[in-house]
């Protein structure tokens, strides 16, 4: 009970502000999201979601935003862990390399924007060297593209942080391991199979749930770019919510709030138990 009571007092000021500033206003939010207005609003039921099912562009905008994850994930993933791999070895440079990457973290919004638009612009630096090719000028942001070139301003934006996180896992991973099978004659692509990538599985489960979760944050990138009506290819859900918000659309941004907190919570939970499937198996 001395314990108990230790641990809670220190606990206390995280948990209220946590019961504060998310629980309490998440609870409110899936009231709203049932009444047909803020102020005195009558009880709808579900009524709010269908409506919201009907509009073409919540649609687009969660399509696009499931495709997004779909296709940033992955490769997001694919890229860290490659990196990873790479500058665990003695390579040259290997700590400003390291330094390098994780640069994106620190670096503010507003700058990664500029950067982007001064390379993606059409009169920007890719153009510019299109043009010095003989090619002609493509309208980035303004085309299909765009959903390549947000997916690289992921990439290029959290594969620092992912990158921490298996170079954690790399080093937890006994090198013995590794310099036996190595004498009894396994290649690196054995080793990475029965060494490595078994040794990384509780770090990949919590890179690809970190990976999700900033998939639906991107948004802050893609608004200060390409403003609150981008092309369609990366009209997202926060997009949607944005521009409900500003037009005081209270029954559509909660109800869309809700599902995207379902969408996230469903995939963590699908993540949860295949991570735990493939522990038990492996036991």
């Amino acid at each position: 009970m001395r314990e108990a009571a230790a641990a809670l007092t220190f606990l206390g000021p995280s948990l209220a502000g946590f019961l504060l500033f998310y629980l309490v206003p998440f609870g409110a939010v899936v009231y709203y999201s049932f009444v047909d207005a803020p102020i005195e609003g009558r009880f709808v039921g579900f009524g709010n979601y269908r409506t919201l099912w009907e509009s073409g562009s919540f649609r687009k905008a969660f399509g696009n935003s499931i495709a997004f994850a779909g296709v940033g994930v992955p490769i997001l993933f694919a890229v860290s862990l490659g990196l990873a791999l790479l500058l665990s070895r003695a390579v040259p440079l290997r700590r400003t390399f390291r330094t390098a990457f994780l640069l994106p973290l620190v670096v503010p919004v507003a700058s990664i924007a500029l950067v982007w638009q001064a390379l993606f612009h059409w009169d920007g630096a890719i153009n510019g060297l299109l043009a010095k090719w003989g090619q002609s000028p493509v309208d980035w942001m303004n085309s299909r593209w765009s959903f390549a070139v947000m997916v690289l301003a992921y990439v290029w934006k959290n594969a620092g942080y992912n990158l921490i996180l298996f170079l954690a896992g790399l080093a937890n991973i006994p090198t013995e391991l590794r310099e036996a099978a190595s004498i009894d004659g396994a290649g690196p692509w054995r080793r990475f199979r029965s060494i490595t990538w078994p040794g990384l599985a509780p770090v990949s489960f919590f890179v690809v749930v970190m990976s999700i979760v900033a998939s639906f944050k991107v948004f802050r990138e893609t608004y200060m770019v390409a403003g609150s009506y981008p092309n369609d290819a990366i009209y997202t859900l926060q997009h949607f919510m944005n521009n409900s918000f500003q037009n005081l659309d209270y029954p559509k941004l909660t109800s869309a709030a809700v599902l995207l907190a379902l969408v996230i919570g469903a995939a963590v939970y699908i993540l949860f138990r295949a991570e735990r499937h493939a522990r038990e198996v492996s036991e």
